[in-house]
């Protein structure tokens, strides 16, 4: 007998699946394209704080997940036997000019507060090789990032599943409570039953090169993330695009936002491109998540709109997603009921 069944196997219904496998359920998860086939099984895996300012709910929960993810994903490798590739290495950026070093150190001074000692943003000098190009010879670096390989972390998370009795099907009846975490799909449903926008599809494009940095802090220059994995790749992305003919197609984006990388971590010049990849990532209308009742399918649930914070938030919404459909308690901040996205 089936207690939930999660609809969909990208980060959110697979870590939903998880959070509540270990409160004990019997889980069944329905994907018809596979685990990771959609937004999820991308390359760059930034698991990146927003700036410690303005602090807000989502903010706060934010840092709640990344404090958590060490712990989430450890479960997650010894139960399945395979390494998502989690490092909580950091993060370094250039700083532009004078105003940009001077809110640095203003922020620096928020994050021992809000971020509650537990990691730190430094102005430092820029030094050595793996280290952006910076025009005022100053970086940040904050301990509070981390990294994951998003292919790896969805195949660690099938296997810990499947380890634990957990039925991973294309195709199959829902039983029991059902979640829906169908990202794009999920929120063009809605679209359509509303008459309005609810959420939408933003494409990116990412690429993987041939650099062995595994041990180096992410970087995050010229709007991009660059990300050392533990596989010897270094992943660079993403473009965010809304209007595109091809939604899996790479094009001559994505020969831009390498050849911009290359200029920004000049250790990248030589590195070729081992993989390219587009996909389309679902942004809900408030930019948050959208967690809780489905608006749509009563008695059901959704977890839906994790637009480039996904894997990020993954361990906290699987908590409380596993809270409210478990014990009915109900811990999701207000700004992320679907309700504020309708």
């Amino acid at each position: 007998m089936t207690d939930i069944t999660v609809m969909g196997a990208g980060i959110f219904g697979l870590s939903v699946a998880w959070s509540c496998v270990l409160r004990g359920a019997k889980v069944r998860v329905i994907d018809p394209h596979g685990p990771g086939s959609g937004a999820s099984g991308g390359v760059v895996g930034a698991l990146a704080p927003h700036v410690p300012e303005n602090w807000n709910d989502k903010k706060a929960f934010q840092f709640e997940s990344l404090m958590m993810a060490a712990e989430f994903w450890a479960g997650v490798q010894a139960a399945g036997g395979l390494s998502p590739g989690y490092a909580r290495l950091g993060r370094v950026q250039p700083i532009l000019d004078a105003a940009g070093l001077a809110l640095a150190r203003q922020r620096a001074g928020n994050a021992t507060t809000l971020w509650q000692g537990k990691a730190h943003w430094s102005v430092e000098r820029a030094a050595g090789d793996w280290m952006p190009a910076s025009p005022t010879g100053f970086v940040i670096h904050d301990t509070l990032s981390a990294r994951l390989h998003p292919r790896l972390a969805c195949a660690a998370l099938v296997a810990a599943l499947r380890a634990r009795g957990t039925q991973m099907l294309r195709d199959g009846r829902a039983e029991g409570k059902v979640i829906w975490a169908t990202g794009v799909a999920g929120l063009e449903e809605l679209n359509a039953a509303r008459g309005s926008v609810v959420g939408s599809a933003v494409k990116g494009q990412a690429a993987m090169l041939a650099c062995d940095a595994r041990d180096q802090p992410q970087i995050f220059a010229d709007g991009l993330h660059i990300v050392p994995h533990e596989d010897g790749t270094v992943a660079v992305g993403s473009t965010s695009e809304r209007i595109y003919a091809d939604p899996t197609g790479t094009d001559a984006q994505l020969d831009a936002l390498i050849a911009r990388a290359r200029d920004a971590l000049p250790v990248l010049a030589g590195a070729r491109v081992l993989d390219r990849w587009a996909g389309l990532r679902p942004r809900a209308r408030t930019r948050a998540p959208m967690l809780g009742a489905h608006p749509l399918r009563a008695g059901a649930f959704i977890a839906n709109g994790g637009f480039k914070i996904g894997f990020g938030m993954a361990p906290k919404v699987g908590q409380v997603m596993a809270d409210l459909i478990l014990d009915g308690v109900d811990n999701i901040p207000a700004g992320f009921a679907p309700d504020a996205s309708l």
